[in-house]
């Protein structure tokens, strides 16, 4: 009984945290928010990120920083991307994840800095992507990563 119990539990998580994932994406998406949409696509990021604390690997976790930090440069909130992207780097590097997440884990480094308008920092973050992505194995990935590095700039 507590096995199933424990497996309840876990396949919870894990599906709270699938579905806050790909809501948050479903808010990304959409360039036309409303404050009570722009609220809760914060919320569901750090619900998501907070479900993978519970049931997920190291590549999980990164993925969620990653992704409240992409919530927070959406949001122009570029104190708050920065940490999790910072989070999002050092849990790549502490676990040996590679390829299409630490490009993405620069990048996300790179669009933080952007919006700080630390050009020193986002360039150097910006070549860290660029290596780290042409690292990528899947050509589709590589494709991918390339087209939203590329829509880094600075906020004027």
């Amino acid at each position: 009984m507590e096995d199933d119990k424990k497996l309840d539990e876990i396949n919870c998580h894990k599906k709270f945290a699938v579905d806050l994932f790909n809501l948050t994406w479903d808010y990304l998406d959409n360039k036309n928010r409303n404050r009570d949409q722009i609220d809760e696509m914060i919320h569901a990021a750090h619900a998501s990120r907070f479900h993978w604390s519970r049931v997920g690997q190291p590549i999980h976790w990164e993925r969620g920083e990653w992704q409240i930090s992409r919530v927070y440069s959406e949001l122009n909130m570029s104190e708050s991307a920065l940490y999790h992207a910072q989070r999002c780097v050092d849990i790549c590097l502490d676990n040996g994840i590679g390829d299409f997440d630490i490009a993405f884990a620069y990048e996300a480094m790179a669009r933080a800095h952007a919006l700080d308008k630390n050009k020193i920092q986002m360039n150097k973050y910006l070549e860290l992507a660029k290596k780290a992505g042409e690292s990528i194995d899947k050509k589709e990935d590589r494709d991918y990563f390339f087209s939203e590095l590329n829509s880094i700039n600075i906020k004027s």
